[in-house]
């Protein structure tokens, strides 16, 4: 859940944060960051649908939680073996190491 960035304030509100972040030395390259994940994350399911979070179980019985550990497993494994798949590079396998993470985030807050 989102905090109030500011003690005197009572609901999290994004521009708070955004001038909050002006304050901290890498805040500007922070949300920027942070939103280029946000965008990929919501661009992949508009796209996907939300078969991360509510796999077909087609083939695979693994529930989300369990598909998406495995997805981070395979994520890590060409991270450390610096093999990407296709024209897939590095910084993407990063990115998406990351946007699992955070929908293993949204899975777990969700049950």
């Amino acid at each position: 859940m989102l905090k109030p960035v500011y003690p005197d304030v009572r609901e999290f509100r994004c521009d708070d944060l955004y001038q909050h972040s002006i304050n901290a030395p890498a805040g500007r390259m922070i949300w920027d960051k942070c939103h280029e994940i946000a965008q990929m994350l919501i661009d992949k399911n508009i796209s996907y649908g939300n078969s991360a979070l509510q796999p077909l179980n087609i083939f695979s019985k693994q529930n989300e939680m369990q598909g998406l550990e495995a997805r981070i497993d395979d994520k890590l494994s060409r991270i450390k073996n610096n093999q990407a798949y296709g024209d897939e590079g590095y910084l993407d396998a990063i990115k998406d190491l990351i946007g699992y993470l955070i929908l293993l985030q949204v899975s777990l807050d969700d049950n």
